[in-house]
Order: C-alpha cells, then structure tokens, then sequence
C-alpha cells in the first residue's frame, strides 16, 4: 500500500469513527465511493487496519479506575522479555503493554474496580510475573485527551 495524504485522512477519519459510512467517508477524503473502499478493504487486508472496536464508557457501565503502571524487569534480556510479555498477555485486567525507553521496561494500563481490586491485581498479577523488580502505580484522576474523542 502506498502512503499518501488520502490514505493519511482515510485513516484518521476511521481512527475517530470506524462506524462512519462508505458513503460519508468517500466525500471527506475526496474519493469516489468505490475508489475509497478499495483503499479500505486493501489497508485491512494489509493488516494496517487491524479492526473495528466499541469504546464504552466505563463509568457508565461500571465505575472502574485506570491505573498506569511502570514494571521495571531484572534484565533486559530476550529471554527476560519475551517471558514477561507472553505472561503480561495473559491477564485480562492489563488493557493495554508498552515497551519501552527510560526508567522503567514497560508500561501498562491497568483497570481496577478500586483500590481492593488493584490490590488483587498487583499481589496476584503484577508481583508474580517473571523477572518484575519494581512497580510503580499511579491512578489516573480523569482523562484528558483520548484518540477517539474530539
């Protein structure tokens, strides 16, 4: 797939609303109907597109708090890493895993229903995986910038 300024809006456009139409989305971008789902159906069959997803509103359905947290790793070894992440994958309550510079080896955005449950999550969860020396947590006051909201 060639990246150009269409595909750049394209994306952006579906990054903001993926339940924007064909229709609608072929307008915004400047493309014919047809031409834009081309471009659609090839960035998802390139795997650029990975999927389409519903963001709920967590305090409507449930009150739950996020938590960031940085897990610092013994060493940074292959081994060290990939046994880490294989484990971090398993477990529901992390939403989202980030490796990365600096201090710490990883960052994870946790959820918890509250302070008891996070509780749970870091003896149970976060303590027991493979080469964790240190885990620093901090609870998340309120959103301020999401991708999906404007």
């Amino acid at each position: 797939m060639i990246f150009d300024r269409l595909t750049d809006s394209i994306l952006r456009h579906l990054q903001h609303n993926g339940r924007i139409s064909n229709a609608e989305l072929a307008q915004k971008v400047g493309l014919s109907p047809s031409a834009c789902l081309r471009r659609v159906k090839i960035l998802e069959q390139e795997g650029i597109i990975q999927g389409y997803r519903a963001i709920v509103d967590k305090n409507a359905v449930h009150s739950m708090s996020t938590v960031i947290v940085q897990i610092t790793l013994e060493r940074q070894t292959d081994d060290c890493l990939r046994r880490f992440e294989s484990r971090v994958r398993e477990c529901p309550d992390v939403k989202e895993c980030y490796l990365m510079t600096g201090d710490a080896d990883y960052l994870l955005r946790v959820e918890a229903r509250d302070m008891s449950d996070y509780e749970r999550i870091h003896k149970e969860e976060l303590s027991r995986m493979p080469g964790v020396v240190r885990i620093q947590s901090n609870f998340a006051i309120r959103p301020v910038v999401q991708p999906w909201k404007s």
